[in-house]
């Protein structure tokens, strides 16, 4: 089975996608994730949206750098494009990376930071579920609670 979400992130923000459940024996792995300006013309945008496995006490506005040895990340997306004179615009970019092995079973966190500006920026996520085991549904819930210790809280 197939779950979508989608959102729209404020530069700077950040929203929480539930997907636990009590038994945590459902698990997602990401199949799509894509992102579309809010604002599409004379406009300068540098967008970072990461999906995380938590959460970020402040995500930042600027300057925000992504590592992609931290475990907690699940896909990153950037998005630029810039403006400038009537006579020159730049074409939009994009990137995705998405770790599709990674199986987990507790709510995600979507992240959003626009280095070029403060713009919003939508995100589209297709998430399969996973039928798992007792013994998969516990050490992935075991993993994500030692990666976030609020998890267990």
């Amino acid at each position: 089975m197939i779950k979508t979400f989608r959102g729209i992130l404020a530069d700077g923000g950040q929203d929480k996608i539930r997907l636990s459940t009590k038994k945590g024996k459902i698990g997602y792995r990401i199949l799509k994730f894509d992102l579309f300006p809010t604002i599409v013309g004379d406009v300068t945008q540098e967008s970072v949206l990461t999906i995380m496995k938590v959460s970020t006490a402040s995500v930042p506005t600027t300057g925000a750098t992504t590592d992609l040895t931290d475990q907690n990340i699940l896909a990153v997306g950037a998005f630029t494009v810039g403006s400038g004179t009537a006579s020159y615009q730049q074409s939009p970019s994009y990137s995705y990376i998405i770790f599709d092995n990674e199986i987990f079973n507790q709510d995600i966190y979507a992240i959003h930071t626009d280095n070029g500006g403060t713009n919003a920026l939508n995100y589209y996520l297709e998430l399969e579920t996973v039928n798992l085991t007792d013994n998969a549904a516990a050490v992935s819930t075991l993993r994500d609670i030692r990666l976030n210790p609020q998890v267990g809280a």
